[in-house]
């Protein structure tokens, strides 16, 4: 129980966990957006996909090195990728290490999102941190109802 509450990778479903990493990479955004609303037929809704998803957003691109939103991107862009964390940060399928790289996303972002809310009047500053407390209340309601389940059980 505390591995999939913390988000750690069984070691014996390597091949469909790097089967997913492979599609979660070649994914755009309105593709993960679907993924996360978990619309997409062919591919599961699972811990290690939303943590795959924020994963792709937060850390550089080894080939290119370059982040996947840069200042100099489209506001489309940017106002997709505010949304995806957004979604993610509402699943049930969230993780602590999940959480933590939607953390990691506002601090990378900082910039960009600061830019974004004052050239378009928005306020997705105030809504991404509002999605780490959504984050960490449904990551608190989880583990009750696991532990209620664990007591039930026995």
């Amino acid at each position: 129980m505390l591995k999939k509450l913390l988000g750690k990778k069984k070691d014996d479903s390597e091949s469909s966990n790097s089967e997913l990493i492979e599609k979660i990479s070649k994914m755009n955004l309105t593709e993960m957006r679907a993924y996360v609303r978990d619309k997409v037929v062919a591919l599961p809704l699972s811990e290690e996909g939303l943590y795959e998803v924020m994963k792709k957003l937060v850390e550089e691109n080894p080939t290119t090195k370059h982040r996947y939103l840069q200042n100099d991107d489209m506001d489309t862009k940017k106002k997709k990728a505010f949304d995806l964390v957004v979604y993610v940060s509402t699943s049930k399928r969230l993780t602590i290490a999940t959480v933590e790289l939607i953390q990691k996303f506002i601090e990378a972002y900082e910039d960009i999102i600061t830019d974004y809310d004052k050239r378009n009047k928005d306020i997705y500053k105030a809504r991404l941190e509002e999605a780490i407390a959504k984050g960490i209340g449904v990551m608190e309601s989880i583990s009750k109802m696991r532990k209620r389940m664990n007591i039930l059980g026995e």
